[in-house]
């Protein structure tokens, strides 16, 4: 076995760093998801009243920055962590974690393709739900306002929809100043206004359907989205692949360095008899000998 042989299974450092750097960034970015639902939690109350968790009926935004930044957190420690001290434990777990994540989003898009009026269903019922939850939190409020003015829509399928909620329905057992109305968000908007009129959906939907389009946009978000999609198809499958390329190469980069490190461990704890044998080592060399060429490295 000559020296030159042995050197094919040390441990890669640009693999090993690469990993590293990579992974302590994206670690970062999963602390700072982590602070900001955490600070939202706390800004209403969540946190000194964690039974109120569940009070919210319709869909609470802060979830997104807690589930993503949990994920981004774990997946960045494993591969930080497991790259910089060797652990091939850890970067198995990342290298799992990672495929795990994959196939979910693989499913994700091969039943969102196959099952497109379920999930068209699915979409519906979890907007009006959030459209029944609508004053109950700001967090809520807000998601619906930006949704609502980004894609120039009004309700699920429609203004009507409003009617699910309690503030803005049509009933005549409804004292609120917001009955027949809805939110601003759905009125459109006159770019000679500097300042949003948030009274400009009151009663509106006690005009025609003529006047309503005046005043409004009476599509609903559900045929927005859908539309919006299929105008930037490329650019969302462009992004999914670019994501999917990015956590094989992560698999890829990981399996690889785990490789490099068994076969290190391996190749240091056979038995070397002879300096010649090795072209590297005596009897003599230590095991622990490992931890200074990695030093040197």
């Amino acid at each position: 076995m000559s020296g030159k042989h042995f050197k094919g299974h040390e441990v890669s450092c640009c693999i090993k760093y690469f990993i590293f750097g990579f992974n302590i960034i994206f670690w970062l970015l999963g602390v700072a998801f982590l602070g900001i639902g955490l600070w939202a939690w706390n800004e209403k109350g969540v946190l000194s009243n964690i039974s109120s968790i569940t009070d919210l009926g319709g869909f609470d935004p802060v979830w997104l920055f807690l589930v993503t930044g949990g994920v981004m957190f774990i997946l960045g420690f494993a591969g930080c962590i497991g790259a910089l001290r060797e652990n091939t434990f850890l970067l198995k777990f990342f290298s799992v974690f990672l495929g795990i994540i994959f196939f979910l989003e693989l499913t994700a898009g091969v039943l969102a393709f196959t099952f497109k009026d379920w999930i068209k269903d699915q979409l519906n019922f979890f907007i009006n739900n959030n459209i029944r939850a609508y004053r109950d939190d700001i967090d809520l409020q807000n998601l619906i306002d930006f949704t609502q003015e980004y894609w120039d829509c009004c309700g699920a399928f429609g203004a009507d929809d409003w009617n699910l909620n309690i503030y803005f329905n049509c009933t005549d057992t409804n004292p609120s100043r917001e009955k027949c109305g809805v939110p601003f968000s759905c009125c459109t908007k006159d770019p000679a206004e500097d300042v949003i009129n948030t009274q400009c959906g009151y009663d509106v939907r006690a005009k025609t359907d003529a006047e309503q389009k005046t005043y409004i946009h009476v599509k609903g978000c559900v045929p927005q989205f859908e539309k919006w999609l299929q105008d930037n198809l490329t650019v969302v499958a462009g992004i999914f692949i670019g994501v999917a390329l990015l956590q094989i190469f992560g698999i890829c980069l990981a399996q690889n360095l785990v490789s490099d490190i068994e076969a290190f461990i391996y190749l240091m704890s056979r038995p070397v008899f002879t300096q010649e044998r090795t072209g590297l080592f005596s009897m003599a060399t230590p095991v622990s000998e490992h931890q200074k060429m990695l030093e040197a490295c």
